[in-house]
């Protein structure tokens, strides 16, 4: 019996320490707690969220997939490097009028409100591409006449510009080089971009030194193509179209466009913070104020406290000293799952705090289906220890398919959903877990510390139910 209330008074002291550190580490800013604070989602915290569509035309559906996660790691990489804190770049697939799925990305960026400025940190990030001659043939005589005609078409003073980009754009010919074919070679297989000088001009270059992938594709290139030219393309305009001499094996390419040095030191720049696997334009931009933020995250406390306090009384009133154990099971519950979202730390959004909230009923509703459980037993006549233990055993069955059924449900939803989702998932599935320690493990170690013995009026009452 000693053993069992030791047990239970370091789980109490362990909760009450746990809510402790999460309290000055919130409210004590010069405290050592402090450097783990509460990481809050663009929708409380405030921010920029910028939606990119990405142009995946020119991929092969099987190399989609390993684009766009090139390409969420080429952006990420850009944001880093000024100094955005906790930045959130992710991709999803949208469906589009033409029923293609449209390949989106989305870049979140908590504390930074102003859209020019969050514009201005993605940046003109260049898209660098290798292409190869052309063959002559029939695809090429097509291509070509398409040019001629549309030339000819946009000389007319009456269109507009928007009508010349409507033409241009209502035809797939046009949206091809009549000159040089793409390869699959581009800026995500680069690894740095690097200034030199030509050693008899004393003209700046740029060069490129490519990851392994990218130096194997490259020799292959150069192999096929000696005696022609390889067009290196930067945002779309050749910047050089070098002939091939001989096969590159070492996987560093030279770029020479008659730079001038600040324009090639520019360009060295932009390419090491990361080259496009694929062109992107902006399709939407949203900014959540502070002070909007700051109201979504107090009325999710609030409307949580609310709910604390009156699951606390309910089971203060209908289950008496097993009610009382509960609340204290409950709040050793929630202290455990906010040091959770510290040290991990879990980004709590709207969404996220409404999972937190739901998972609280769930920590209740397994102690109501323990307490039902031991009404029954005592009901039998059983000592309220023999039904304390016999309570636990039927109720555990119940609570571990409901809890299950829950965390599958967190999985699917966290697998499949948006960042949104994603949020509520994250939040109800961890705690479905911690529910599952406090019910069966808190709440049941306290209440055998009782040492509470007999079935008598008294023990009934306080350990029955209801108004009985």
């Amino acid at each position: 019996m000693w053993r069992k209330r030791f047990i239970a008074l370091m789980l109490l002291l362990a909760g009450f320490g746990v809510g402790y550190f999460i309290y000055i580490g919130q409210y004590q800013p010069d405290n050592a707690f402090a450097k783990f604070p509460f990481k809050y989602g663009l929708d409380i915290q405030g921010g920029t969220q910028l939606v990119y569509q990405a142009d995946t035309s020119k991929v092969a559906v099987e190399e989609v997939r390993q684009t766009m996660d090139a390409l969420r790691d080429v952006i990420e990489r850009r944001v880093n490097l000024f100094g955005v804190s906790e930045p959130v770049i992710q991709t999803e697939v949208a469906n589009s009028l033409s029923g293609t799925p449209a390949q989106r990305l989305i870049v979140e960026l908590p504390g930074v409100t102003d859209i020019k400025k969050a514009v201005e940190l993605i940046g003109q990030t260049p898209l660098l591409e290798f292409k190869v001659e052309r063959p002559d043939g029939e695809e090429k005589t097509a291509i070509q006449a398409a040019y001629t005609k549309a030339q000819e078409l946009l000389k007319s003073p009456e269109l507009t510009e928007e009508l010349k980009q409507s033409i241009i754009a209502s035809d797939p010919l046009l949206q091809q080089d009549p000159n040089y074919v793409n390869t699959l070679l581009n800026g995500s297989k680069l690894q740095k971009a690097s200034l030199i000088f030509d050693s008899r001009t004393n003209e700046p270059k740029v060069l490129l030194t490519f990851t392994e992938e990218g130096r194997q594709m490259f020799a292959q290139l150069t192999k096929e193509n000696v005696g022609k030219t390889v067009a290196i393309y930067l945002d779309g305009a050749p910047i050089s179209t070098p002939v091939v001499r001989e096969a590159i094996l070492d996987g560093n390419a030279e770029i020479s466009g008659n730079f001038k040095i600040t324009d090639a030191r520019e360009l060295v720049g932009r390419l090491n913070s990361g080259a496009l696997p694929v062109p992107i334009s902006l399709l939407s931009t949203q900014t959540v104020g502070a002070t909007l933020g700051a109201s979504a995250l107090h009325s999710g406390v609030k409307a949580g406290l609310f709910g604390i306090i009156i699951v606390a009384i309910f089971l203060l009133f209908w289950y008496r000293v097993p009610g009382l154990v509960a609340t204290v099971a409950l709040s050793i519950y929630i202290a455990i799952m906010l040091m959770i979202f510290k040290l991990i730390p879990v980004t709590l959004t709207a969404a996220g705090i409404a999972g937190f909230i739901l998972s609280i009923g769930m920590a209740v509703d397994a102690n109501i289906l323990i307490f039902e459980r031991m009404k029954e037993e005592l009901k039998k006549g059983k000592d309220i220890s023999d039904a304390m233990h016999d309570g636990f055993a039927r109720a555990w069955l119940s609570i571990r398919d409901s809890n299950i059924s829950s965390m599958i449900s967190a999985i699917i939803l966290f697998w499949f959903g948006t960042s949104l989702v994603k949020g509520f998932a994250l939040t109800l599935g961890i705690g479905v877990v911690v529910s599952l320690f406090s019910a069966i493990t808190v709440t049941r170690t306290f209440l055998l510390a009782l040492g509470t013995r007999g079935n008598g009026k008294v023990v009934k009452f306080l350990f029955g139910n209801g108004l009985k």
